[in-house]
């Protein structure tokens, strides 16, 4: 008889045997469904695979790059900020150390690392090792960077990594480690929405890729395991601590010696950090107006071509003018001058300012706000708008010693922002047109007016020297002499000019005195001289295309025109008579090297006053630096440059002009309030001579510290004719004649009634400009008949 011990053991045999078949079962249908699984995101199950052709024609977006004349990178149009790089153009320290940090087997492996694999598996998954790190090869993580992950749910992380060693596989297949390696450095993420080693290192070190230094690879690649949290910029010492882990990596692996590692690490983290975007950097209203040019020809030439090409997507190289160093000058000088002109307006006003009173200038300026707008369409009271208004919170204000972060409302930020003067300049090569600095204004971020090309003010007395030029070609010479005495002008208004400074009423001037002095009232006898419409012609021909009124006003600068107008005109009198039309861009360039345009504006055929009234013009303004009203020039400033020049300053001081001339470059600067209601409070500070010229100043001076600058510093201007010479040599001024001062009143305006055609007067299209094509227009038309010419 069977004991039970004896009666068990077949069935603990059988139930062995019973779980040895689950599980091997289980193990077969975990096989199977591993295996499965993997078909399933192979064959598209989850979402479609990129095919072996798709993967061999990798495209990605690439920034447009803008250079300046001498070549140097100065900005870029882009979504990605992404710019690709051969693999020849990499050091190899850099390419070490992303091998050594992130795949150390890559040369050994076939795409996916298995033994890094297994490694996750047991100690990350099993195990719940965090320092195991993450398994994926740099093949994977290019086809990551490439395709981003989706969501399937509880399945997405299955689904990426499964994915990407498929198709990390298929690549190795396709492209050589080389071109892995290449195509991963082009692609990576580096923070600040910088993709790639090139952007990387120009944003965070202002250099290309291949002159990195070794510390500077080892900061990039230790971007990689988290492109925020290691950012050099935003946390440095975090930076420069994954820094040294990567240098210790390359020695673990042979790539450095001890040494090398202890020297290298010893080093401290130094960045040269150069922003490309639209609101810093450098030249930004440049930028911004090259932007809008370019999108207007990209769109042109892809509906006449047949492609499609994208400024932020499609990798072009745009050429433009712009003199790097002339620009960084001109900036700074715009800096240095208008915080001490704005620290002087504000004090000039002090309590009584009229952007700190509840006034129609600060509520007209509220109404303008978003925040205004989103709470009006809401539908809320005007109480309720104005106590929303008053709420105060946190936020960024910007002034010239920087951005503080403080507890504001609204109205506050609109008053501290109201009381801003602005400021733009523009320097031009008068013989060519090609615009070499461009400043649009104080901060873009706070104040994206372009005061260069979109805004017109009136010009003051920057626009007599298209008066005088008119009347000298209307017969008028520079001997000529002129009462100073005020005229009233009837049949405007009673409109009657004053003068002011010291200039004596009762005596004569000679036109090259008054324009020298700025004198109102010869320069509005002068204007009766040369008669209304032929200045407006002359004005038109000189390149001004804003309407210019017909009226005396005119003589002292009621016309309203832009920087890169007033620019234009004066390019006339330093290019044999004939206009230059400033222009900014040269080339176009696809990402494959193709020239796809090249510009240059159009020459004005003929010129548009004689050789001798322009001798005349230059020799006259370069009194107004000697010996009128930018005298400063020399004594303060200590130029000793030939310069000529034009000083202006508008009705009740809301705009300050200089426009200088030098014989290879014409610069013109203005000052004031973007609010036309808001002026300087005295003559003595809003005076062209003091608001506007010392910009200029500054910036000549730091010119002239440039040897490399002397084509523009050193030049000089020709010697007049000797029949020009001839032509002013006269007083300046003199006393009336005898029977003047005994029949003329001297303390009362002499009444006049201006001349002008009545027919032009009722017909005022006759003295407006003739439409033209724009800039932009007329140079494309001059690429398509270059390119007919070439078929």
């Amino acid at each position: 008889m069977l004991n039970v011990s004896q009666r068990s053991m077949p069935q603990k045999k059988s139930r062995k045997k019973l779980i040895l078949k689950w599980l091997v079962g289980l193990c077969l249908a975990g096989v199977l469904g591993i295996i499965s699984f993997i078909l399933s995101v192979q064959w598209g199950f989850w979402e479609p695979l990129p095919s072996p052709q798709q993967l061999a024609d990798i495209r990605q977006s690439e920034a447009t790059e803008i250079y300046a004349d001498g070549g140097e990178l100065m900005g870029k149009y882009f979504i990605f900020d992404r710019q690709p790089v051969a693999y020849e153009e990499l050091p190899q320290h850099l390419i070490n150390a992303l091998i050594a940090t992130e795949d150390a087997r890559f040369y050994e492996h076939n795409g996916v690392d298995n033994r890094s694999l297994m490694r996750v598996v047991f100690k990350s998954i099993l195990m719940g090792d965090e320092s195991a790190g993450g398994g994926s090869t740099i093949s994977q993580q290019l086809i990551k960077n490439l395709y981003p992950r989706k969501n399937h749910g509880v399945f997405s992380m299955p689904v990426a990594k499964t994915r990407e060693a498929i198709l990390a596989k298929r690549m190795e297949d396709i492209y050589t480690k080389e071109e892995i390696i290449t195509l991963y450095l082009n692609t990576v993420p580096f923070g600040d929405n910088t993709f790639g080693a090139e952007s990387a290192a120009e944003k965070f070190f202002s250099k290309q890729a291949h002159e990195l230094s070794l510390e500077e690879s080892a900061v990039i690649v230790g971007m990689l395991k988290a492109s925020n949290s290691y950012n050099p910029r935003l946390y440095p010492d975090r930076s420069k601590t994954r820094r040294n882990v990567v240098l210790a990596q390359m020695e673990k692996y042979g790539y450095l010696s001890h040494e090398e590692t202890d020297i290298a690490q010893g080093r401290p983290l130094k960045l040269s950090y150069t922003p490309f975007n639209h609101d810093t950097g450098i030249a930004p209203y440049f930028r911004s107006s090259l932007q809008q040019k370019l999108e207007e020809w990209l769109e042109e030439y892809n509906q006449e071509n047949n492609t499609e090409l994208d400024l932020f997507t499609s990798g072009l190289k745009v050429e433009t003018t712009i003199n790097l160093e002339m620009q960084q000058m001109a900036e700074e000088a715009m800096g240095a001058h208008m915080k001490a002109l704005q620290k002087d307006f504000e004090a000039s006003y002090g309590a009584r300012a009229p952007w700190l009173r509840s006034n129609e200038i600060l509520q007209d300026a509220l109404k303008k706000t978003p925040y205004y707008k989103k709470l009006q369409k809401k539908g809320l009271s005007s109480a309720q708008i104005q106590d929303s208004l008053n709420t105060k919170r946190q936020m960024e204000l910007w002034d010239w010693d920087g951005t503080k972060v403080v507890k504001a409302s609204t109205v506050d930020s609109v008053q501290h922002y109201l009381k801003f003067l602005n400021a733009g300049m523009l320097s031009v090569e008068p013989g060519s047109g090609a615009i070499r600095a461009w400043v649009g204004g104080i901060n873009f971020k706070h104040f994206q007016y372009d005061h260069v090309m979109q805004a017109k003010r009136q010009v003051g007395s920057t626009f007599k020297p298209i008066v005088y030029a008119a009347a000298l070609e209307n017969g008028v010479g520079p001997c000529d002499y002129f009462s100073a005495r005020p005229v009233t002008y009837a049949n405007y208004d009673d409109w009657t000019p004053t003068n002011s400074g010291n200039i004596d009423s009762e005596k004569d001037y000679a036109v090259k005195a008054a324009l020298a002095n700025s004198i109102n009232t010869v320069a509005v006898k002068v204007l009766e001289e040369a008669e209304i419409p032929n200045i407006i012609d002359l004005a038109h021909r000189m390149g001004i295309e804003s309407v210019i009124p017909p009226v005396p006003s005119i003589a002292l600068g009621s016309a309203e025109l832009s920087v890169e107008e007033l620019s234009k005109a004066y390019t006339a009198f330093l290019n044999n008579g004939r206009p230059s039309e400033p222009y900014f861009i040269k080339r176009i360039i696809d990402k494959s090297g193709k020239v796809l345009a090249e510009f240059e504006p159009e020459k004005a055929a003929e010129p548009v006053f004689s050789e001798s009234t322009r001798q005349l013009m230059v020799e006259m303004m370069k009194e107004v630096v000697e010996n009128g009203t930018a005298t400063r020039l020399r004594w303060k400033y200590g130029l000793k440059n030939d310069i000529a020049g034009k000083t202006g300053t508008t009705q009740n001081n809301k705009d300050g002009w200089f426009v200088a001339l030098t014989p290879r470059l014409v610069t013109v600067s203005w000052v004031g309030s973007d609010d036309h209601r808001i002026g300087f409070r005295t003559t003595a500070m809003g005076q062209g001579a003091n608001s506007a010229l010392p910009m200029y100043a500054i910036y000549q001076q730091k010119m002239n510290q440039q040897s490399d600058l002397y084509r523009y510093t050193a030049a000089r201007f020709p010697p007049a004719s000797t029949s020009v010479q001839n032509r002013l040599d006269c007083d300046e001024e003199k006393q009336p004649g005898f029977l003047q001062r005994i029949f003329v009143n001297e303390d009362k305006p002499q009444i006049s009634k201006l001349k002008l055609d009545s027919a032009i007067l009722a017909d005022s299209k006759k003295i407006e400009p003739e439409k033209k094509e724009g800039l932009f227009k007329k140079i494309g038309n001059i690429f398509k008949r270059k390119k007919k010419n070439n078929e």
